[in-house]
């Protein structure tokens, strides 16, 4: 062939079987799309749940969505350009600038957290509760479980802030799956504007 004459290197990637304490390339990122497949199935199904059960008026009492929630939203959508910012100055190798970065992007993160707990605490001065009506059970479910996988994705960057992280893989993927968090959360607070 004809190739070789027209490359003067030639890269050759680490196989697993050679080394097997090093990832195939491109593992982590499969398994993140893999997981953000299913954590979207599953509330897929919890939007096609609250929909359905919306149009059924038996024991289905209206509540007031907590203005708090927009607060909640803007701060998810913000978080993603510093988180976007400081994951190409990581690339480019500047850590520190992204270090910073990435701090705001958890700080914004657990300002998100304690929005949904004041939406959750407002909800309850209204007499909402998780058993009072499959209105404001839904309302708990949703907001309960987007809460605890963005707990995950802050996890995720303490990973990356505290432990001297190598690979831009480990940084991309926590990217990803919070912006997969941002964009899900949109369309779980467009379901609930719209129903209620």
């Amino acid at each position: 062939s004809d190739r070789a004459d027209k490359t003067d290197h030639v890269v050759v990637l680490p196989a697993s079987i050679e080394d097997p304490n090093r990832p195939v390339p491109g593992l982590y990122k499969l398994g993140m799309l893999l997981g953000c497949a299913s954590i979207f199935s599953l509330f897929a199904g919890l939007v096609a749940v609250y929909i359905f059960r919306a149009q059924s008026q038996d024991h289905w009492e209206p509540i007031a969505l907590p203005p708090v929630l927009w607060w909640s939203t803007g701060l998810i959508l913000a978080s993603s350009v510093p988180f976007e910012i400081g994951r190409r100055y990581f690339r480019r190798g500047e850590r520190r600038i992204a270090f910073r970065l990435l701090t705001l992007t958890t700080a914004m993160g657990c300002a998100f957290i304690a929005c949904q707990v004041t939406a959750w605490r407002a909800l309850v001065s209204q007499g909402a509760y998780l058993i009072e009506n499959p209105h404001s059970s839904l309302f708990y479910i949703f907001t309960g479980l987007h809460a605890l996988h963005l707990v995950g994705g802050i996890a995720g960057l303490f990973y990356v802030l505290l432990k001297p992280v190598r690979r831009r893989e480990t940084v991309d993927i926590t990217a990803y799956y919070w912006h997969f968090l941002g964009a899900l959360w949109v369309m779980l607070y467009a379901t609930l504007l719209m129903v209620s």
